[in-house]
């Protein structure tokens, strides 16, 4: 019976040890779950053999070898025997004549959940008693009748017996369902090992923590069932329980993304010693993810506080700074010498701006711009344009595995990702000779996995903690801004993905960007629905819709709109300005139907209407030009796509934190 020890006890406890008859109760594994006293005292047994988990064949031999069972040749066979019996075990009642002349009664009952229970009744006297009856019946008439009263009441005692034992049965298989089905519906894994290291209780829930294990892991190692990863985190804590210490840690799987909490809890039996370990285990990744987005919101924030205020005035010193210095250029009568030196202040003045201009990226929000996407040119590019910025010791490589054809990607946004991690590399491993590799491919059907790799030193401890955080850098020098890893960190989250940093085991840092993998069909004409009040706006868009191969159909109003809807079969796209004439509004109208869509306003980033729009489709600002509004569609299709739940795609999730990126790089 797969049920905890207390259970048993329990019952025990309850009334047992008050029963009259010997009883015993093994499970469907042979093994003794609990007996009363009775038990021990009529059958002479060691308190081995009635501790429970004793073994059935092991108390089998021990009475076989003290001659219980009367003379035996060939007592292995005799307790094979008996084992096979008991295991296809049938309802049977009998009576045995022991090697000491005592006459016991056995009745045995199958348990619904496997094994059986047993009650063994010394029925001596009244057999005794008949014999006797049977050969002085006329003189002993007085005496028959009280004997065949005291079988009477044997009879009536082992009938209250045995409805005793039948409720004891109820009561266990239904305090076993109860049991099970409290422990099936936690959303966690709760097992007992045993000191051997096998499972001997599961709820059956491993594979919603640790994904593609088995449910059924009774019987089995824990290595074995929990597969290579997850063992190699888990065993020193586990060995640690096995000697009597406690713990709760956490782990990442790399492999599938997750975070898990393990609790280890010592089993120890009544005299304190250690018999197995109780474990507790929960899928945390959300928590673990949202844990990291809020720690690197609040970076953030402090991030734009900080640049916020300065980035004005920089700005504008930086304006004078540069019109001085070409002032100054342009002066005929100047030596060349100073004439390189105020070139030279107008190269740092510009790169301040650069600065200023990825300070304001990283402080201020983004969105993420899906576009129809071609992995192989984008590489192709990438690698031309990182190309001049190496020296001529370090060689740049690109593989690309086998992918569907054009993804959904902010090609953009992953080309900058790209080059940052390409100069990171290259200032790793100068002024030496090496490689830089840019790897990507599918990881099964869900996710994209580009990996860029150097054969550098390496991340250091420090800065697998702190590399995505705004502005470290393990550069001691001008050049270094600390936004680079920090800004893939932001592409990557936004994007729904997870960033991985890490060090090869041949040496040099790996950085993954694991990205869902969207594949985009080919390009159609679409029939566009588009809704503006103002008709110079809507004309103007209705030629650039045109312009990019779709047809339009056009609506002035909301009401117009709907009865388009319900007249025109084959709407593929919605396109509508915000506020419409009569108080009408775009993102109220999309909310009502599933078409994919879009909003134009002219309405400024902070304003709250434009916020609360954001949250029902992607929205543009007016006026919008046509490589503009062509990749809003695409944005559009991709979020729409995203969002489909025919598609049945997981919801985007943040990156991991700096210090689970650590963890699960190891």
């Amino acid at each position: 019976m797969e049920l905890p020890d207390h259970v048993y006890a329990r019952y025990t406890r309850a009334g047992l040890n008050l029963i009259q008859q010997a009883l015993s109760i093994y499970d469907r594994e042979l093994r003794l779950v609990v007996s009363n006293r009775r038990f021990q005292e009529m059958f002479g047994l060691p308190d081995r053999l009635v501790r429970p988990g004793a073994g059935f064949a092991e108390t089998i031999r021990y009475l076989a070898e003290r001659g219980e069972y009367g003379p035996i040749d060939d007592i292995d066979g005799f307790v094979a025997d008996r084992v096979e019996q008991a295991r296809a075990f049938e309802p049977h009642y009998m009576e045995r004549t022991r090697a000491n002349g005592q006459v016991i009664a056995i009745e045995g009952s199958p348990l619904h959940e496997g094994g059986w229970v047993a009650v063994y009744t010394d029925i001596t006297d009244i057999r005794r008693q008949e014999a006797l009856l049977k050969t002085r019946s006329e003189k002993l008439h007085h005496a028959l009748l009280a004997r065949s009263e005291a079988l009477a009441r044997s009879n009536r005692q082992l009938e209250a017996t045995i409805k005793a034992l039948e409720q004891t049965r109820h009561d266990l298989a239904r305090s076993e369902a109860h049991v099970r089905m409290t422990t099936e519906m936690m959303p966690a894994h709760i097992a007992r090992v045993d000191l051997e290291g096998r499972y001997t209780y599961s709820n059956r829930k491993l594979p919603t923590v640790v994904p593609g294990r088995p449910a059924d892991v009774v019987g089995l190692h824990i290595a074995q069932a929990l597969g290579e990863e997850a063992w190699s985190r888990i065993r020193g804590p586990f060995e640690r329980a096995l000697s009597g210490e406690a713990s709760t840690s956490e782990i990442s799987l790399p492999s599938t993304g997750r975070r898990v909490r393990v609790a280890l809890t010592p089993d120890r039996d009544e005299e304190g010693r250690i018999r197995g370990v109780y474990i507790l285990s929960m899928d945390i990744t959300a928590e673990a993810q949202a844990r990291a987005a809020l720690l690197q919101t609040h970076r953030r924030t402090l991030a734009a506080q900080l640049t916020s205020g300065l980035a004005h005035d920089f700005s504008n010193l930086l304006t004078i700074i540069l019109g001085l210095q070409s002032r100054i250029a342009e002066r005929k009568d100047l030596p060349e010498e100073v004439r390189e030196l105020a070139r030279m202040t107008q190269a740092a003045a510009r790169r301040g701006g650069r600065i200023l201009e990825r300070l304001s990226r990283i402080s201020g929000p983004r969105m993420l711009r899906l576009e129809r996407t071609d992995l192989a040119r984008l590489l192709h590019e990438t690698a031309a344009l990182a190309a001049p910025s190496l020296p001529e010791g370090i060689r740049l490589e690109t593989r690309l595995g086998t992918l569907p054809g054009p993804v959904w990607l902010d090609g953009e946004s992953l080309q900058d990702s790209l080059l940052n991690l390409v100069l990171n590399a290259r200032d790793a491993i100068a002024p030496a000779e090496g490689v830089i590799t840019i790897a990507c491919a599918p990881l099964g059907e869900e996710w994209l996995e580009i990996r860029v790799e150097d054969n550098g030193p390496g991340f250091n401890e420090e800065a697998l903690e702190n590399a995505v955080q705004p502005f470290y850098t393990s550069r001691r020098n001008a050049d270094g801004t600390g936004l680079g890893l920090s800004m893939v960190y932001d592409f990557v989250q936004l994007a729904g993905g997870h960033l991985i940093l890490g060090n090869r085991p041949e040496g040099g840092a790996r950085v993954t960007m694991r990205l869902p993998l969207r594949p985009a069909g080919e390009a159609r004409e679409l029939l566009v629905l588009l809704i503006d009040d103002e008709s110079d706006i809507r004309a103007q868009t209705r030629r650039l819709l045109r312009e990019l191969g779709h047809k339009v159909v056009e609506a002035s109003c909301l009401e117009e709109a709907e009865a388009l809807i319900g007249a025109i079969d084959g709407i593929d796209f919605i396109l509508t300005d915000l506020l419409l004439e009569g108080g009408g509004r775009g993102d109220v109208f999309l909310a009502r139907h599933a078409l994919p869509g879009g909003i134009l306003t002219s309405l400024p980033a902070g304003d709250a209407r434009r916020r609360t729009a954001e949250s029902v489709a992607p929205v543009m600002g007016k006026p919008a030009t046509p490589d503009a509004l062509a990749a809003f569609i695409e944005h559009c299709l991709g979020v729409h796509l995203a969002r489909a739940p025919e598609r049945g795609e997981k919801p985007a999730t943040a990156a991991v934190g700096a210090a689970s990126a650590r963890k699960d790089a190891r």
